[in-house]
């Protein structure tokens, strides 16, 4: 009898879990066709060719005034408007807010075209000595907005994993930072290790900060009080195909910051 229950349950969660990954293998399609919908009706000149092709010999580059003054004011309109945010807390690890891609599918198109921009991902192309494209859809962090807003908010000292079979970057432009830090900015600091140093990169508004994530391993020291940091991340790879094993090791890591929901992405 137990073992007729347990296998009736196992069918049970199994078809639970299907069914949960089907609904979202549908909205993924949905989310598909909306991106193009975006890039038709969104069409940004972001003029990156102004930045020539600055090195990237230590996997990490900042680039200081990044989108043209027009497009950075309308990015940073729409995302400090943006109130849907998930919350998480990690031990030691992680502790902040963030914005889901199909969050801001839904929400905020101008993001959504800034990330697919061409001009985009071939500067990044440039930079990094071959040809990338954005990462899945259904990869949650492949966009999103990361808030820091309460005190002690931090990411712990880390590698960013490849879950894909090409190489993978991460661009983060700094979309707000105030605080009682130096030069106004706040305490949050990304904080990279580079020639076996630890070095302290300022992000000022507009300022993008690309780089190969698995090489490189940094931090984000904790938020004071009454500061804030709002920050787009955009990430991409040159070969989005990904392992079984690779698949699953990142919807892992996306539960600490979607929720069980990212396990059927």
């Amino acid at each position: 009898m137990l073992v007729e229950l347990g296998a009736g349950t196992t069918v049970v969660a199994a078809g639970a879990f299907g069914v949960a990954r089907w609904r979202r293998a549908r909205l993924y399609r949905a989310h598909a066709v909306k991106v193009a919908d975006i890039m038709r009706s969104n069409p940004l000149e972001l003029r990156l060719e102004r930045h020539g092709v600055p090195g990237f010999d230590k996997a990490l580059v900042k680039v200081p005034d990044f989108l043209p003054a027009g497009v950075f004011a309308r990015l940073r309109s729409d995302i400090l408007a943006l109130d849907a945010q998930e919350r998480a807390h990690v031990p030691i690890m992680r502790r902040g807010a963030t914005a889901a891609y199909e969050t801001l599918i839904a929400e905020v198109p101008s993001v959504v075209a800034c990330y697919h921009s061409p001009d985009l991902m071939r500067f990044i192309s440039r930079v990094v000595g071959a040809a990338v494209a954005p990462t899945p859809i259904n990869d949650q962090s492949s966009l999103s907005i990361l808030h820091y807003d309460r005190p002690l908010d931090h990411i712990g000292w880390h590698h960013d994993h490849n879950f894909y079979r090409g190489r993978h970057f991460t661009a983060l432009l700094t979309i707000f930072n105030e605080g009682g830090g130096k030069g106004g900015l706040s305490h949050a600091v990304l904080t990279a290790r580079l020639d076996g140093e630890a070095v302290a990169i300022p992000t000022e508004p507009n300022s993008l900060v690309l780089f190969e994530g698995a090489l490189v391993r940094h931090k984000v020291t904790p938020l004071q009080a009454g500061e804030r940091r709002v920050l787009l991340s955009m990430t991409c790879c040159t070969d989005p195909r990904a392992r079984l094993w690779q698949g699953v090791a990142r919807r892992i890591k996306d539960t600490a910051y979607y929720g069980v929901r990212a396990l059927w992405t």
